[in-house]
């Protein structure tokens, strides 16, 4: 379900100072997430918007490391980070 703000006698400056704090609450909870956080296969699925089959394809792939503990197939945040930036970067170097 989505917010509805309706907007009455609100001054430019108003609308700017409102939309500026909810984009930096937004940004600020992003910002906070720990580097050394442990992700799932399902959460990391859902963070990238592709299924988990996908996700187990670039562990094997070698383009997201990963490590087991028990059963469980986890990554690091900043490893995921990581590998993100460094797709884009290739994504471009390419020749």
């Amino acid at each position: 379900m989505t917010n509805v703000i309706q907007l009455q006698q609100l001054t430019k400056t108003e609308l700017f100072d409102r939309l500026e704090g909810i984009i930096d609450r937004k940004l600020s909870s992003l910002a906070e997430s720990d580097p050394n956080e442990k992700l799932s296969i399902q959460s990391v699925s859902k963070e990238l918007g592709v299924s988990r089959l996908t996700v187990h394809n670039y562990i094997k792939r070698g383009l997201i490391p990963a490590s087991k503990i028990g059963r469980r197939v986890v990554i690091r945040r900043r490893d995921l980070e990581g590998a993100l930036s460094e797709v884009k970067s290739l994504k471009y170097k390419r020749i």
